[in-house]
């Protein structure tokens, strides 16, 4: 029986899905499960890296049960993750020591401010390409290394080890013989060298990180692994495409030449706009990338992040019960069709690119007496709109890189109203995906690529252009609104945060 399909597993920060996609790039069946986010203190975000695990197992068989295709037709498992989200782990018993720390969490922030005032910044930079910043894994693993119950003992006896989500996906599925990460993944902890291509033991005794517990980094093509788990399935299935979200997303939206750039609407929000093979040194609030490796070599991107964008939209249906379906808040943004000077600043765990400001918190300005529910809603959606504004402005002109046009992917890139206002916004071109987990299909073509179930870049299925948003807006329109939203942004800045940036 012929290899002729693939099994893309996407964990994301919300969920996981699966996906079985066949040689000619399309999507044959598809399942998801939602995973329970935990918030233990203000600002703390957790998962439970067992129940995500456990869903990756029930989604995988279910999308092969829908699709009607048995594990030996499978060329590979691929794999696309949550990027910066800690996991440390006993060896023996394959049990967490902890739950994972979420990439939004902001519990070490004192720890970065504290390296930070001791004038470490300027060496973690010149390395990894990142800031100081509670987001990425290392003050994640540091944090639980000193603070998990049993943690110390399991450090001294040799049992633990420690990965972003792909690499304690892969140690599970593989039955704990494959300790690997992708060197996307690894270039997110600020302790890979993205110039040497290898953990940095300067960086690891600075953050306090035995670089014994990290894993083996490969190039996001190479081979992982055979699956070994029987609830899985019995059949060993090759596991290759493994790669962080956003960079899959780029690779996925075919932006493979550079000064191509995307953005991933998700949970947060990644700008990503291809380099080639040569790093730069970016200005102060983006950061450089690993965009991807394969067969070896490496290309690298800039990136813009952005903390809070969809899930800002989560937030007003979920915790303030301001509509129920999607299909009710598009009735609402009918009702609302201007946001009457209401402004929703999504700093719910500090602010992104380019401000940067941990310590910042979420606030809704401009209201009035007339404000109602509907305003609120539109001011939350455009807060997307306009936090990926900022990121795309400042990337251009840190970068001296002009953009023709934006290629969007993620759920809420399938919003009409969100596109069109990003284009007018950005007064350039928006091309939605008609592939909504562009991230799934990136790291399904590295996999199949990998594999060999296709020869090249240039013989991939690719996919279509989607449908193309042009700017609309009157110039002045568009300035007033931007106006309104760096006042209602400068006023929840904290001191040290960059507010000139935006």
């Amino acid at each position: 029986m012929s290899r002729d399909y693939l099994l893309a597993i996407d964990q994301s920060t919300s969920g996981t899905k699966a996906l079985v996609i066949d040689r000619s790039g399309a999507v044959v069946a598809r399942s998801e499960a939602e995973h329970r986010q935990y918030y233990p203190a203000p600002g703390w975000v957790e998962h439970d890296p067992i129940e995500i695990y456990h869903n990756v197992i029930r989604v995988a068989r279910q999308a092969l049960r829908l699709a009607g295709v048995e594990a030996r037709q499978l060329a590979a498992l691929t794999i696309t993750n949550q990027r910066e989200t800690a996991v440390l782990w006993d060896r023996t018993t394959g049990l967490p020591v902890h739950n994972a720390i979420v990439w939004q969490c902001q519990r070490t922030s004192g720890h970065c401010a504290r390296l930070r005032d001791e004038g470490h910044e300027p060496l973690v930079q010149a390395k990894t390409g990142l800031m100081l910043d509670p987001y990425f894994s290392a003050t994640k693993w540091s944090w639980m290394l000193e603070h998990a119950e049993g943690a110390k003992a399991k450090l001294e006896e040799g049992k633990l080890l420690a990965g972003t989500i792909d690499s304690w996906l892969v140690w599970k599925l593989t039955g704990g013989r494959v300790h690997a990460t992708d060197c996307t993944n690894a270039s997110r902890t600020s302790l890979y060298n993205i110039y040497t291509l290898d953990w940095d033991d300067e960086l690891c005794a600075l953050f306090g990180v035995p670089r014994k517990l990290l894993p083996e980094v490969k190039s996001s093509d190479d081979l992982f692994g055979h699956t070994e788990e029987p609830e899985l399935w019995d059949e060993r299935v090759p596991i290759t495409g493994v790669i962080g979200d956003s960079q899959a997303a780029l690779f996925g939206q075919m932006c493979h030449e550079p000064g191509m750039a995307k953005a991933t609407y998700g949970t947060g929000t990644s700008v990503l706009m291809n380099i080639g093979m040569k790093p730069v040194s970016p200005g102060s609030g983006l950061v450089t990338a690993i965009a991807w490796g394969r067969g070896g070599t490496v290309t690298y991107a800039l990136e813009a992040i952005i903390r809070t964008s969809g899930d800002t939209i989560k937030w007003v249906r979920d915790n303030l019960g301001l509509f129920r379906s999607f299909e009710e808040m598009d009735d609402l943004l009918k009702e609302a069709p201007d946001n009457e000077g209401v402004y929703l600043v999504p700093a719910f765990v500090g602010l992104g690119a380019p401000y940067w400001d941990p310590d910042a918190r979420a606030a809704i300005t401009g209201m009035s007496r007339s404000t109602g529910r509907a305003h609120i809603v539109r001011a939350a959606l455009e807060s997307i709109a306009y936090q990926v504004y900022d990121a795309v402005d400042f990337m251009r002109r840190e970068s001296g890189v002009t953009l023709t046009e934006l290629r969007a992917d993620g759920g809420a890139s399938r919003n009409a109203t969100l596109m069109q206002f990003q284009a007018d916004l950005l007064d350039n071109a928006v091309v939605a995906s008609e592939v909504a987990e562009l991230s799934a299909m990136g790291a399904a073509w590295l996999g199949g690529l990998g594999v060999g179930l296709w020869p090249s870049v240039e013989r991939l299925p690719g996919n279509s252009a989607g449908r193309r948003y042009e700017p609309a807006m009157a110039a002045a329109e568009r300035e007033r609104l931007l106006e309104g939203w760096k006042k209602a942004v400068r006023s929840v800045l904290n001191d040290r945060s960059a507010g000139g940036k935006g």
